[in-house]
Formats: structure tokens, sequence, C-alpha cells
């Protein structure tokens, strides 16, 4: 035949395509660094590149839910404090209170800042997370005051109720690994996470007890006191010494997995730029190769043309 045939014509358009579209990726790889935009560039590292995108949005999910939770720790251990240090001075109003030297104008002035101490507490338990705005103490119903109180005609409180519940929420901190810094503001059953102002397994019951120690002090039951008051002040900051303990040890787990997660993150950004990066050394030279043979194969195809046209002239 005279003139290059169909099938070899078909041929050289194929080659010239392949060459090209070859030259066309290798350019954006070498001009953006990347060997992986498409998934038809290269399918095994664009599936582990997404493989490592997700553990990576999963690693910043834990990193984002530990953050909050060490936030709601620190909060929860100022209030912790906060209230050691009216259970240390409840203690010494009830160590005090039964010397015989005192009269009872002394005892009702016990009283009155046992009123203010009540208050203290009442309002600790019911702060809020000042992160989110929920309360931090009644468990998972989180969003109305834990305690409401019933006053005498003095103002003075007389009982208290509890509005929260006795669960707490859990978040994922790891694979496999969730956890907890809510306390639950009272817990009334025998098994979970300790209450803090009212707790069935260590006897605490703390805005009750400094409303019995106030009692006994206007009515001068010194008696009462020594008897019972101070013993169950004594289970009151036993539970709170626990609370702070166990905050402690929370926080200890949350900066340990704050750095596992802030390792594991470290390790995917790596493993995810070493799989979508291009080698530039390498993209360079095939690029070259790939103009080269581009160029050859243009110039080839050329000259085969040329001397089809001139077989058919002739």
């Amino acid at each position: 035949m005279r003139i290059a045939s169909s099938a070899y014509t078909d041929s050289m358009l194929n080659q010239f395509n392949s060459l090209a579209s070859k030259q066309y990726t290798l350019q954006n790889q070498a001009s953006t660094g990347l060997s992986v935009q498409a998934p038809s560039d290269n399918p095994v590292a664009m599936q582990n590149t997404l493989n490592y995108l997700a553990d990576n949005s999963t690693q910043q999910q834990y990193s984002a839910n530990i953050a909050t939770l060490q936030s709601r720790a620190t909060s929860i251990d100022g209030v912790l404090q906060s209230l050691q240090t009216v259970s240390s001075r409840a203690g010494e109003i009830a160590t005090a209170a039964v010397s015989s030297t005192n009269s009872q104008s002394d005892l009702n002035n016990y009283a009155d800042e046992v009123n203010q101490l009540i208050n203290q507490v009442v309002s600790a338990a019911n702060t809020k997370d000042p992160s989110t705005g929920q309360y931090l103490f009644g468990g998972t119903a989180s969003n109305q005051p834990p305690f409401t109180t019933t006053t005498d005609a003095s103002g003075h409180v007389s009982a208290v109720t509890y509005n929260g519940n006795s669960s707490v929420n859990q978040a994922q901190i790891g694979t496999n690994l969730t956890t907890t810094v809510d306390i639950p503001g009272v817990n009334s059953g025998t098994s979970g996470a300790h209450g803090l102002i009212t707790d069935n397994q260590s006897g605490a019951d703390f805005i009750n007890h400094l409303i019995a120690l106030r009692n006994d002090l206007q009515s001068g039951t010194t008696a009462a006191i020594s008897g019972t008051d101070s013993g169950n002040l004594q289970k009151d900051e036993n539970n709170l010494a626990y609370q702070v303990a166990n905050n402690g040890v929370q926080q200890n787990q949350l900066t340990a997995a704050a750095t596992l997660a802030t390792s594991s993150t470290q390790s995917l950004n790596t493993m995810i730029s070493n799989a979508s990066s291009a080698d530039l050394v390498t993209t360079m030279m095939q690029l070259s190769q790939t103009q080269t043979a581009y160029q050859a194969a243009l110039e080839s195809g050329s000259k085969i043309m040329q001397l089809s046209l001139l077989n058919y002239i002739h």
C-alpha cells in the first residue's frame, strides 16, 4: 500500500495521546509535588492515602475529645478544691463548737457561718462548664441546675433537691478506649461513679450534714455535734479526698492520651505525605524521558507521513 494504513495511523495517534497524557501527569507532579491527584494516577497510593486520611480524622477527633475533657477536668478540680476548703472549715467549727466555754451566742455565730458554707456548697454544686455552658454535676441531665433548695422563714436552706441523675457521659480518647471526668451530684446506688454531694457508697451527704450541724448549733445540742455531726462530716471529707485523687488520675490519663494522639497524628501525616508526594528526582527523570520519547514519536510520525504522501503523489 502506498500510504500509511488506517491501523498504523490509529496506533500512532494512540501512542501520541499516551505519551502526551503521561507527560501532562508528570508535569503536574513536578509542579505540585504530589504523585496522586486522581485515583487513576496510582490506585494503590490513592487507597493508602485515603485510609491514612480517615485514620488521621479519627485521631483528630480523639484529640478534640481529650481537649474537651481536660478543660472539664480542670473546671471540676477547681470546684473540688473549693469544696474541700468548706469541708475543712465545717470540721473546724464542729470541733470548736463542743468546747464548754462556748455560749449559745457563740454557737449561733457558728450556725450563721455554716449557713454561708451551705450556700457556698450549693453554688459550687451548680457550677457550669465554662466551655459548654452545661452544668457539671447533674450527670447526663446537664441542662438544668442539679440542685434546688428549700428555705425557711429566715431564708436559710432547710432542704435540697437533686434534679440530675447518677449517669455520666463517656468520650472516646483512643482506639477502644473511653473515659469520663464527670461526677454526678448524687449517687444513691451501690455502684457507679461516686456522687459529689451525696454518695451512698461512702456515706457522704454533704449539704444535709451541714444542715444538721447548723440545726444542732442553733439548738445548742453539742452532744449531737460531737457524737454524730463530726463523724458525718468526716465521711464528706473522705469522699471529697477520693474525688480529688480520682480527678488527678483522670487528668494524668488524659495527658498520656493526648501525647499518644499527637504522636499518632504526626506519624499519619508523614505516611500521608510519603504516600501522596512525588519523588522529584525520579519524576523529573521520567518527565525528561517521556518528553524525549514524545518528541521522537512526533518526528518519526512526521517522516513516515511525508514518505507516505510522496508515494501517493508519485
